[in-house]
């Protein structure tokens, strides 16, 4: 099978989305090489759990995005513990609503957010009450 095995995050002020990404999902980051490159570990190294890790890098200036502009590649979504708890971390590290909470009938709550960095990403809490 074709699984997505690694993710990039493109940042105007790489500093400040890490910053926002460990404070939000506890990740870590691990500067990689001389370039400006970091490595995301979304779980700790060795861990069983399920998903993937990814990069993070300074965002080219011709593709800076717009708030109004639609999503022009893939759009990750964390599982998260408390969809509420999380969209609280988000708007105090500064993210911003793309797309309010909603209910995935008898499967999840879902959201999308932006990153301090313009990036839209999406949150997920399964419940199988959701209405």
């Amino acid at each position: 099978m074709n699984r997505v095995v690694h993710f990039e995050i493109y940042a105007s002020n790489p500093e400040r989305a890490i910053v926002f990404y460990k404070s939000v999902f506890g990740w870590t980051f691990e500067k990689w090489g001389e370039q400006e490159y970091w490595m995301v570990m979304t779980a700790p190294k060795g861990s069983d759990e399920m998903g993937v890790n990814g990069g993070l890098m300074p965002r080219p200036n011709s593709m800076e995005p717009k708030d109004s502009e639609a999503v022009s590649g893939f759009v990750c979504t964390m599982q998260v513990e408390n969809i509420d708890d999380t969209i609280e971390k988000i708007l105090k590290e500064g993210g911003k609503i793309a797309m309010e909470k909603f209910a995935i009938p008898e499967m999840a709550w879902q959201a999308y957010y932006r990153d301090t960095e313009g990036n839209i990403f999406g949150i997920h809490q399964p419940d199988p009450n959701a209405k």
